[in-house]
């Protein structure tokens, strides 16, 4: 197993059919009124036509701020939620409308780690019956055998087999996203759904974390829905990222463009947001700062989403004489369109250049995976 979380090499553009593939996906969230007769007053916008498309072995980042929609998304793919609108094809397969036998068959190709390992887990089951669990449910291997195939798994994610009998609140955060991780692979699916798996988890035990993940890529030739709010996590497991703001994707990149010479001017906010280790390459780093609030996805802005605190807008309006956002903008709802090889953006004035004057990437994870990326975990005392 490799001993650091290394960038992953810039790929060629996916052959074939794709193992994930959304076609105008919207997801709302009704609000009612009313404690005897309720009535419908409106609805939460969590993902509002969405198209995205996952390939075999590659990995898909998905990033924004919280409440943009991602997770709801993840839950979506995952037949989790019913998609108000729109379809979700697996594998070739229309899987948007399936019910009971034929979704439970599903789940055995599909599975998800979530983001909180402490509430993803039951307090009052052993590990060996948490990792067991999905082969008694599917009855995919035999009652005699489910002990050692957990033990397998277990010593697969670095974890002690003889810690079997243990319960969660035995093992750390990091070792607790471990045994989560070896419960999704139980069944061998083709596609983990990673909700923000490291981002309850302290920065070195994260770089262990991914590490493990990509070692399992390798292996089982996994494909990843990877779920993040932080950039430069998602730049060392992403083939390419998708940006999502408000219920839609506004960039969608090859993780080497998209950290290099961003288009969409809120990804360019979320890049020059990071934190960085070079004092020379902060100091050269554009900061692009935000007006107020994300709007409320109830009532989402007219036009594009993101024109109430787009500086970009602003300042191309001023060019012309015009307060405020520019009015393209306020009236147009900007479609995603090619920004160069392997990158689109949702944006009527789309960034140019790099985020770092004299070119360079944004990445604040580098130094830190090099220094703690081994997979190795301490057991518990």
């Amino acid at each position: 197993m490799s001993v650091q979380a290394e960038q992953l090499p810039a790929q060629s553009p996916p052959s074939g059919e794709p193992l994930v593939k959304l076609e105008g996906i919207k997801k709302y969230f009704p609000i009612t009124q009313g404690i005897l007769f309720q009535h419908h007053v409106g609805n939460v916008h969590a993902v509002d036509d969405v198209d995205l498309e996952v390939y075999p072995g590659q990995t898909v980042g998905l990033v924004g701020e919280t409440g943009c929609g991602k997770s709801t998304l993840a839950r979506v793919v995952m037949r989790l939620y019913d998609a108000t609108e729109g379809k979700v094809w697996f594998d070739g397969r229309d899987i948007t409308h399936l019910k009971g036998k034929e979704l439970q068959e599903l789940r055995e190709d599909m599975q998800m780690v979530f983001q909180d390992p402490y509430a993803s887990l039951n307090p009052r089951k052993t590990i060996g019956t948490i990792v067991g669990e999905p082969f008694r449910l599917h009855q995919t291997v035999p009652r005699n055998r489910i002990k050692s195939e957990v033990e397998q798994l277990m010593e697969l994610v670095g974890l002690n087999p003889e810690h079997y009998n243990r319960y969660p609140h035995e093992f750390s955060g990091g070792q607790r996203q471990r045994i989560g991780v070896a419960r999704s692979l139980a069944l061998r699916p083709k596609l983990i759904v990673c909700d923000e798996p490291v981002s309850a988890l302290d920065v070195s035990i994260q770089a262990q974390i991914l590490n493990l993940l990509g070692d399992l890529q390798d292996e089982f030739k996994l494909t990843y829905l990877f779920i993040a709010h932080d950039l430069s996590v998602v730049k060392h497991v992403s083939d390419r990222v998708a940006v999502m703001y408000l219920g839609k994707i506004v960039e969608m990149a090859e993780g080497s463009s998209l950290y290099r010479t961003p288009k969409h001017p809120y990804s360019g906010a979320l890049l020059s947001a990071v934190p960085m280790a070079d004092p020379e390459l902060a100091r050269k780093k554009r900061r692009i700062i935000l007006q107020g609030d994300v709007p409320s996805p109830i009532d989402p802005p007219s036009g594009c989403r993101f024109h109430p605190r787009c500086p970009q807008s602003r300042a191309i309006a001023k060019a012309e004489g015009i307060d405020g956002p520019h009015p393209r903008c306020v009236q147009e709802q900007p479609e995603l369109t090619s920004q160069g090889p392997g990158q689109t953006a949702a944006c009527h004035f789309p960034l140019e250049g790099s985020i770092i004057e004299g070119g360079g990437a944004v990445d604040r994870f580098e130094d830190i995976v090099e220094e703690h990326g081994s997979n190795e975990d301490p057991a518990p005392n």
